[in-house]
């Protein structure tokens, strides 16, 4: 018979195995849900737990359940203050962190915090210049998957987004909700010094250092300075000439992306920008301006002479060389 010391022992090198056990699942857990690069991970597991429905295998049953929920839909993680739910417990935790703000991830070179680990490693490739992911087509290298799969979609005309009210197509979500601003007129972002709403957030940020007049950004040629480094980068190449922005149809280059976008679309012939009054469409979101200003009458444009005012500024122009006898043609 076995005595109470052996009954002990025995039950406390069970509990001993079972705790080593949950600390496998637990790693294996952590290591399969943290969303960065796992390809050079050797995986000496035997995969032998298959799914039924799609034939994926896992190295623990754990994993395969928590599988099946894409299947199933479930979602029994809830968020407590907004009642979203989540398929894993990690999900929420990181979910929760736009409510408190917590950022426990810290970049080593430049002491920035993040709220996701994989936000972070994409981060770091600021630094480091890494670009893990090459498109097979052209050969190009991005630092994220998700810059990878859109550019892929210049080679194949994916549009996967498309507008329920003109079918348009978009290459991302996020152009999509942009364009639908065009037909509700949405202008979501105010500014809280003179109450102006922008349809874009980046709209807004551009338009409130009109109130700092902050610009932390010189050109080291002409020392002019701006308040984004996108514009410093624009202007330094009316210095330089260049023009990194190709049609693939025509091959014309242009230094602004913008300038391209407006291009291409005189050979696809969209005109996105539409009247909600008389349903005429422009390419252009300042053709469109202008062309509303026939249906309200204002004219914004005044004469400092004579105290005329005109609906378009090359009107006004026009009209002022009336006054100083400017003949330039």
């Amino acid at each position: 018979m076995m005595n109470w010391t052996s009954k002990a022992g025995a039950a406390h090198c069970y509990m001993a195995v079972n705790a080593d056990i949950d600390m496998m699942v637990k790693e294996e857990i952590e290591v399969y849900d943290e969303p960065v690069l796992i390809q050079d991970v050797e995986v000496s597991v035997k995969q032998e737990r298959e799914c039924r429905q799609c034939d994926k295998s896992f190295p623990s049953n754990s994993l395969l359940i928590r599988h099946h929920q894409i299947h199933s839909g479930e979602k029994p993680y809830q968020c407590n203050q907004c009642a979203k739910a989540f398929s894993r417990n990690s999900h929420l935790i990181r979910h929760q962190r736009s409510h408190t703000g917590g950022k426990p991830y810290q970049c080593n070179q430049c002491n920035k915090y993040f709220s996701q680990k994989n936000v972070l490693i994409i981060h770091q490739r600021t630094h480091t210049g890494e670009k893990p992911y090459q498109c097979n087509q052209c050969s190009k290298y991005f630092s994220r998957k998700s810059d990878l799969i859109r550019h892929e979609r210049t080679h194949t005309g994916d549009n996967p987004h498309q507008c329920n009210q003109c079918d348009k197509g978009f290459s991302r979500k996020y152009d999509l909700i942009k364009h639908q601003w065009t037909h509700t007129g949405e202008k979501p972002y105010q500014c809280n010094q003179c109450n102006k709403y922008f349809s874009h957030n980046t709209h807004l940020i551009r338009h409130q250092m009109t109130h700092t007049v902050e610009k932390p950004y010189q050109c080291n040629q002409c020392s002019k300075y701006f308040s984004w480094n996108s514009d410093l980068i624009r202007h330094q190449r009316t210095h330089t000439g260049k023009k990194p922005y190709q049609c693939s149809q025509c091959n014309k280059c242009f230094s602004q992306n913008s300038a391209l976008t407006i291009h291409q679309r005189t050979h696809t012939g969209d005109n996105p920008y539409q009247c909600n009054q008389c349903d005429k469409a422009f390419s252009q979101k300042c053709d469109l301006i202008r062309h509303q200003r026939t249906h309200t009458g204002e004219k914004p444009y005044q004469c400092n002479q004579c105290i005329k005012y005109f609906s378009r500024k090359s009107n006004l122009m026009r009209h002022q060389r009336t006054h100083t006898g400017d003949n330039p043609y």
